[in-house]
């Protein structure tokens, strides 16, 4: 009994020291997203409330969009790092249009001032700037407009999966272990500025449910220093938060399919402007958990539960604490094909295997 007690203090101690640790870690890495901040006046510099702010990038489809408050301000947090296009609107007053660039932690904070819409109306013509991205890194911009589009082959990484189909030169093989630019377990995923440097397949490690996910940078060829250890490429992953989400907003999908493939997920972001949560449960349940080369495979089911958990509160303009819980498992079997089955006994149409080796080791030694 005291043996037992001493096991459970030392695992509760564990799990503890990591959750601190994850949190120090985080607050050192500052990850991958950072919040817009700003306040809207008119030319006498008197803020204007209830004016609308967007703020969107082209090539990745990322928006998102909100209000002024009675003070003129506004903050738009978890934005992913890129150049955006920033739009404000407002009744009575002319469109304002500006590039925003977002490259590190550090928040944003503007001061918009909007001109008083005149009688006359002029129309400028520009050229598509904002498409072009000065960064010299080579990289593949992906968010979550793109995530439904895109046929996932694999229910049970669908991470993987997703990074194979949207980015270029990445082959996958049949369990969902992809290789970039031909190297081999020179992989890395930094999931909010934490760097996960394991196999991430199905058959060494769960992945974060697809639900989870933002949007995400894949990085190829040669990744930037800051990076480190992995030479290949590096899938830079934002997930999603729920501060901001002043409405609770979520979704419950299920999906049936071959091989006896049963998908249930669940998702639900809700918060405040200085905090959030953001939830997300997953199960899968397939007769082809693994995915070999035949197509008639036996002793092949699998299942896999996941729940992620972020949450957010920000203190200031300047600091904000963002904390990640996870917990998954899965089970599944090696699957075998007939070949495996009836090797040595006798083939599926009754003929009896002979085994010829002792002949040829004869001829061998002589």
């Amino acid at each position: 009994m005291l043996a037992f007690y001493r096991k459970s203090v030392y695992t509760v101690f564990l799990i503890i020291f990591h959750l601190v640790l994850g949190v120090i870690a985080y607050a050192q890495s500052g990850g991958s997203s950072a919040t817009v901040n700003g306040t809207v006046v008119d030319p006498s510099g008197a803020v204007i409330p209830n004016a609308t702010v967007e703020i969107h990038n082209p090539v990745s489809a990322f928006g998102r969009s909100t209000n002024t408050d009675d003070w003129g301000s506004f903050s738009i947090s978890n934005i992913p790092f890129n150049p955006y296009h920033l739009s404000v609107s407002a009744a009575g007053f002319a469109p304002y249009a500006q590039d925003v660039e977002v490259r590190s932690t550090v928040p944003l904070n503007l001061k918009i001032s909007l001109k008083v819409e005149g009688s006359s109306t002029s129309v400028t013509v520009e050229s598509g700037g904002d498409l072009v991205e000065n960064d010299p890194t080579f990289h593949t911009d992906v968010d979550r407009g793109l995530f439904d589009k895109v046929p996932l082959e694999s229910a049970s990484s669908s991470l993987s999966s997703l990074v194979t189909l949207t980015s270029p030169g990445i082959a996958a093989d049949s369990n969902g272990l992809f290789h970039g630019m031909g190297d081999h377990a020179e992989n890395s995923f930094s999931v909010d500025g934490q760097p996960i440097t394991d196999q991430q397949s199905k058959i060494f490690s769960n992945q974060i449910p697809l639900d989870s996910v933002q949007s995400m940078e894949v990085i190829s060829g040669a990744p930037p220093a800051e990076y480190g250890e992995k030479t290949s490429v590096v899938i830079n992953v934002t997930t999603r938060s729920g501060q901001g989400v002043t409405t609770p907003t979520g979704a419950v999908t299920t999906s049936y399919g071959s091989f006896g493939t049963s998908n249930v997920d669940f998702n639900l972001a809700y918060g405040g402007q200085k905090w959030g949560n953001f939830i997300s449960v997953s199960g899968l349940n397939s007769g082809r958990f693994l995915d070999p080369p035949e197509f008639t495979v036996i002793h092949a089911k699998g299942n896999e539960e996941n729940i992620f958990d972020r949450v957010d509160y920000q203190f200031s303009s300047a600091d904000s604490i963002h904390l990640n819980l996870g917990f998954t498992r899965s089970w599944f079997q090696n699957p075998n094909a007939f070949d495996n089955l009836h090797a040595g006994e006798t083939d599926p149409f009754g003929i009896r295997f002979r085994r010829p080796t002792s002949a040829r080791r004869l001829r061998l030694s002589t």
